[in-house]
């Protein structure tokens, strides 16, 4: 779609996103913010959650549908996880490293910082938070992004916990590790000014610009989520949670577009039909004989088959309303949370080992005539009967046009159903932490990465695609560190971006490589302690070994410096081996013989002192 659609369409669109801090402890309590392997889990415990009513006396929709699926949730503890993060202890003061943090974001996003911070509970009950519910508190609001399509509003800033991690679905219900719960992170809610997919992009990589800024977000997969609010005109409110990927957002958002729009059309097309929607009917004794492997074998278990007449419906169900999804896969979605594993719909049988006759008799059964549509859904009695009302109710939504509802991101750009929107019933205070009275002067505001990577080419003269390479990178601090300690800028520049990206994909486990053993490198050579042409081999040892320090990493390398006579003794060695062509190509053999001359000393010697010793040499001769 072009743009000038977007706007007959009315597009509106706002984001929210959520970044981890990189804090030494979590939010709440003392607790380290080290990630851990599963593995090493020490315990386990289990809990069930339930909604809980709000001041007023109302329990959030969204709430109440997920209580309504029966789980048990498992949680995985280890040595480091305190009883504030079980939920048996009351939370602690919040973390000063995380509040600092939040609030230089909010001076970068030119927010204005509350006047007092209350702490907030969010009803929460997927199992994600042992407690039920997540604490929240509003930071900042009223703030500014610019875009090249025009500013978008920052209309507030939160600092929440961050929920526990989901290892595994279980027969019972979810496993959840406890390692991530309560590390620090912000929300940044934008206003609905973005009304382009690409703005929705470039806006999202603008607040990541800035919270990568100050230097204490953390950067890797899962430490930054998106979630994009969507509506046309003709349509409604959907909420996108969980676009990992921020080059996928334009794309969820053009394809949210999509769907809308044929749900808009289907709607239009159903009204003039007539549509409406029956009621689940047993049609079990259909399928009594059936050569299906999914019906025979939800039989065979003890199971039922439940079925809907969708009076109209027939062509519909089928019609894609985004790559390989179809308002028959919406249905299925609704199905799903209702305990069963899927659906099947007429428009799509005979197939699946369902036969024609069958599906005839299905539609006699329900008194569907060619006009008409039908589903079904085998599993167990009651299981089947809920999934195929929930079916229902969903195609009842559909005669209306797009629903409000809560959707997750798909790993190819579509989405699917997770819930009702939230509402703000699942908001209560806090009780058991005091308020916050911020001193937001008190905080400096860092510079932005765009304006670093200026003064790096300014001051370093470093050339301007490897200042941005630095700025932007996670390791600014260590360079600017380095810099200020008398390391050349740019061989700490190149190091850092250059040395280490080549030595990863020589799979060389740069993981294990922290600031002391990178620093302590390039600082050696500052010294002279160290030939330039060594640094890959002692990072190399060093992420082979990282128990060894930068010193006992060079001497077990054989990096140990050569003086002068020692490099000529190499160079004449390598001239001498090379005299033919030393006579015939005079200097000009003086490159291909400079490579075997600084490998025969394995970087052990600096490479200016190399080449004016070869240049002597080659002269001599020639």
């Amino acid at each position: 779609m072009t743009d000038r659609s977007y706007d007959e369409l009315g597009l509106v669109a706002g984001l929210e996103i959520h970044q981890q801090l990189d804090t030494e402890t979590k939010l709440f309590c003392e607790s380290p913010t080290e990630l851990r392997d599963p593995e090493a889990a020490t315990r386990t415990f289990t809990r069930y959650l339930h909604p809980t009513k709000s001041e007023l006396g109302e329990i959030d929709e969204a709430a109440l549908e997920e209580s309504q699926v029966d789980r048990e949730f498992e949680y995985l503890a280890y040595d480091t996880t305190c009883l504030v993060e079980e939920d048996d202890e009351p939370p602690g003061r919040v973390d000063e490293e995380a509040l600092d943090v939040s609030i230089q974001i909010a001076e970068l996003l030119d927010a204005a910082v509350v006047d007092e911070i209350q702490v907030m509970r969010k009803i929460v009950i997927d199992g994600s938070n042992t407690s039920g519910f997540q604490r929240s508190m509003l930071v900042a609001r009223g703030g500014e992004i610019q875009t090249s399509d025009g500013p978008v509003g920052i209309e507030d800033l939160m600092l929440e916990e961050e929920s526990a991690q989901k290892v595994a679905e279980t027969d019972a219900g979810v496993r959840y590790s406890l390692d991530r719960l309560g590390i620090p992170l912000v929300e940044i809610g934008t206003a609905p000014d973005i009304r382009t997919p690409t703005q929705a992009k470039e806006a999202a990589q603008r607040i990541g610009t800035l919270l990568r800024s100050t230097g204490s977000v953390r950067r890797g997969l899962g430490t930054i989520r998106q979630d994009v609010n969507v509506s046309i005109a003709d349509g409604a409110r959907v909420e996108i949670k969980g676009v990992q990927a921020l080059d996928q957002i334009d794309e969820i958002v053009e394809l949210e577009c999509d769907r809308q729009v044929a749900l808009v059309e289907i709607a239009a097309e159903l009204s003039e039909r007539g549509a409406s929607v029956g009621e689940p009917t047993d049609v079990t004794d259909v399928f009594a004989e059936t050569d299906s492997g999914v019906i025979a074998g939800a039989l065979d278990d003890g199971g039922a088959v439940s079925a809907v007449r969708l009076a109209g419906f027939d062509g519909l169900v089928g019609r894609e309303i985004q790559p390989d999804r179809r308002l028959g896969t919406e249905l299925s979605d609704h199905a799903k949370r209702a305990g069963a594993g899927g659906l099947f719909h007429t428009d799509e049988l005979p197939a699946y080992g369902v036969t024609q006759a069958e599906v005839d008799e299905l539609r006699a059964a329900v008194d569907a005539g060619p006009e008409d549509a039908v589903v079904l859904v085998a599993d167990d009695p009651s299981v089947a009967t809920d999934a195929a009302e929930a079916a229902a109710e969903r195609a009842a939504t559909a005669i209306e046009g797009v629903p409000e509802e809560t959707r997750g991101a798909n790993d190819d750009g579509t989405t699917r159903y997770l819930r009702p929107l939230p509402g703000a019933a699942r908001l209560y205070p806090e009780t058991d932490v005091p308020p916050v009275e911020p001193d937001a002067e008190e905080v400096p505001v860092p510079e932005v990465l765009d304006e670093k990577a200026e003064r790096y080419t300014r001051e370093f003269d470093l050339d301007d695609a490897l200042a941005e390479q630095v700025a932007f990178g996670r390791r600014w601090p260590l360079f600017e560190e380095l810099v200020d300690g008398g390391v050349d800028p740019t061989l700490a520049a190149t190091t850092l971006e250059s040395t280490l990206t080549e030595l990863r994909r020589d799979d060389v486990p740069v993981d294990r490589l922290d600031d002391e053993a990178i620093g302590g490198t390039l600082e050696l050579v500052a010294d002279d302690e160290l030939a330039r042409e060594g640094i890959e081999e002692t990072l190399t040892t060093l992420a082979d070994d990282p128990s060894l320090s930068p010193s006992d990493a060079v001497e077990a390398a054989g990096l140990t410096g050569v003086d002068e006579d020692e490099v000529r003794e190499a160079v004449v060695e390598v001239v001498e081996r090379n005299e033919a062509q030393v006579a015939e190509e005079g200097m000009a053999a003086f490159s291909g013989l400079m490579g075997e001359a600084m490998g025969a000393l394995r970087g052990k010697a600096d490479g200016d002192l190399v080449s004016d010793v070869l240049r002597e040499e080659i002269q001599r001769r020639a």
